[in-house]
């Protein structure tokens, strides 16, 4: 079954995420951090990364262009799960690497529709 890394600095926000995607038979390594999340990935490389934006020690913009210059990861879908709709943001994110947008609040059936878009099963 497809890998999904989850990362948030929320704990309730991995945790929603992981019960959405454990439910539709996913498995989910949580990261609490940009900095955490690289080295999961590197150690257990995901078939698609959900990240937040806004994080401590390593925020996802930086987190994402940390994974998109590791090769054991490249070309791994990663969506943004945020509370931010800055289209600024969207487009740098994109520039980043990022491969989708997900705004928070979100319904768990959006979580779901980009696995099954996104991830290669």
């Amino acid at each position: 079954m497809a890998t999904v890394l989850t990362v948030d600095d929320s704990p309730s926000v991995r945790q929603l995420v992981r019960i959405v995607l454990e439910g539709a038979g996913y498995t989910v390594l949580e990261a609490e951090n940009g900095q955490d999340g690289l080295a999961k990935a590197k150690a257990t490389p995901p078939d698609l990364v959900i990240t937040d934006l806004n994080m401590p020690v390593m925020n996802g913009l930086d987190f994402i262009r940390a994974l998109r210059a590791t090769p054991a990861v490249l070309g791994v879908p990663i969506v943004f799960l945020t509370t931010e709709s800055n289209d600024a943001l969207k487009q740098e994110a994109k520039a980043a690497g990022a491969t989708g947008w997900i705004t928070k609040p979100f319904k768990p059936e959006q979580v779901l529709a980009a696995a099954a878009k996104l991830v290669r099963k």
